[in-house]
């Protein structure tokens, strides 16, 4: 009887902790600030707890994770409306480097080390620090860099360039299967789609595609079932 108890509760506990973050967002998932972190560690406890623990009562664990959920969802909605609050319930960005200047203050009190200032900077593909204006500790851990003028990308529009209009993507096959839903919201049909296939690569049928997908410039893009590669790589 052991057995089927855990192997209730843990489906029981997978259950819920998929149900949360429906119930709390998908920020909660995207970019956890110390709301977030404090939660998921304790939601995640209990959850083993319901799984394994058979020596504490199912009821009062699942009592526990709604609580949990309940009290985490009430100070995302208190910082959601609060300004002064949401600092203190989620954290607050932390200026790391200021004009190109390293802030050693803030990084002692935030405990932040140039080691880990250098591996986050690194992250951005920037190995050189002179080429940072400003670099900034987000509430989820993030560092974001904005780069001195000198060392920025420079665009199409510092060029002069003629700019096109983009669309977002559409995905018109998946594992070998025709998204239909994608092609009625978008006004497309089967039959345009095997034009474009035929213009595309002749003697192919909707059948030999794996993937396909219309880009953001409404260019169609088609991935075979039959690559041809003789050799591919990473094949062990």
């Amino acid at each position: 009887m052991n057995y089927v108890e855990i192997l209730m509760r843990t489906i029981l506990a997978v259950g819920l902790l998929l149900l949360i973050p429906r119930i709390l967002g998908k920020q909660t998932l995207s970019s956890m600030t110390s709301n977030d972190f404090v939660t998921s560690i304790t939601l995640g406890s209990l959850a083993a707890n319901l799984a394994f623990n058979i020596s504490l009562k199912s009821s009062y664990l699942v009592l526990s994770l709604v609580v949990i959920t309940a009290i985490s969802f009430l100070l995302s909605f208190i910082a959601l409306k609060s300004r002064s609050l949401r600092s203190w319930i989620s954290g607050s960005p932390t200026v790391l480097i200021e004009d190109g200047k390293i802030m050693e203050a803030n990084m002692r009190k935030i405990h932040y080390t140039l080691d880990s200032l250098d591996q986050a900077l690194r992250e951005k593909d920037i190995f050189n620090i002179e080429e940072v204006e400003y670099a900034v500790l987000e509430d989820n851990g993030q560092v974001s860099v904005l780069k001195k003028e000198a060392y920025q990308f420079v665009t199409k529009q510092d060029l002069g360039l003629q700019l096109q209009s983009q669309v977002f993507p559409v995905e018109l096959i998946m594992d070998g299967v025709l998204v239909e839903d994608n092609l009625k919201r978008n006004g497309l049909t089967r039959e345009w789609l095997e034009n474009e296939l035929r213009q595309k690569q002749k003697g192919k049928s909707l059948a030999d595609v794996f993937y396909a997908v219309r880009g953001t410039r409404q260019q169609v893009v088609f991935d075979f079932y039959e690559d041809g590669i003789q050799q591919p790589l990473d094949q062990e």
